[in-house]
């Protein structure tokens, strides 16, 4: 399908609601590669970017419901004050196996609804970028937006009563891609894909404009500052 074909495809397709499912990491393991430049705020920036994201999905007016999957109390209590629902990774065997039993959970709830797995690590999200981009995958039985590397995956979506299959890892891209979901590659929707695992990214998604939580810690980071 040429871009042009599949725009108008993408205008023209019903618009389904969206459950998103968000896998927040214990916060002892996560951001490890922030390290060295966040210190002892490694755990707190993890948090706000989290945080950060969570809030800006929940901003969407595409999204019924965030559904937050976390083995952590601190995270999990914190984002479900803002709105999301939180629920434990039960399979407790990975990244992909969280994400299909979060989604499992959204279909429960609402049957009528697409289903996405949004990265954690989006704190510059805007709610209207993201709308964009949901609307385009309205088109696509499935589909993803690749990160700002070009290697990974911020957001994969299933329409409903399309399985559900997430191939999030190294080279989730081209694994996405070899599955036959629809990539999402739309000018002004870098707030979607820049993610964040290094004091670069960081820097990048706060040029942007991050979210108050992240800026907040970010400020406390004089590397990164």
């Amino acid at each position: 399908m040429s871009t042009t074909a599949r725009a108008r495809a993408a205008r023209n397709a019903p618009r389904p609601p969206w459950s998103l499912v968000v896998p927040v990491k214990v916060l002892a393991r996560a951001k490890t590669r922030m390290s060295a430049a966040a210190g002892p705020h490694r755990e707190a920036l993890a948090l706000a970017v989290a945080a950060d994201t969570v809030a800006a999905a929940l901003r969407c007016d595409r999204v019924r419901d965030v559904i937050v999957v976390t083995d952590d109390p601190l995270p999990a209590a914190e984002l479900a004050a803002l709105g999301a629902r939180v629920v434990p990774d039960v399979p407790d065997a990975g990244l992909n196996p969280a994400l299909v039993h979060g989604a499992g959970r959204g279909r429960e709830l609402f049957p009528d609804a697409g289903v996405g797995a949004l990265s954690a690590d989006l704190p510059a999200l805007r709610p209207d970028e993201l709308a964009r981009v949901l609307d385009a995958a309205a088109a696509a039985p499935q589909a993803f937006v690749p990160d700002a590397a070009g290697v990974g995956t911020t957001l994969y979506t299933a329409r409903p009563g399309v399985p559900f299959a997430p191939a999030f890892g190294g080279g989730s891209r081209a694994a996405h891609r070899s599955r036959g979901a629809v990539e999402i590659v739309l000018p002004g929707i870098d707030s979607v894909r820049r993610d964040v695992d290094t004091p670069e990214d960081l820097r990048e998604a706060l040029a942007l404009g991050t979210g108050p939580r992240t800026a907040e810690v970010a400020a406390l980071l004089p590397s990164v500052a």
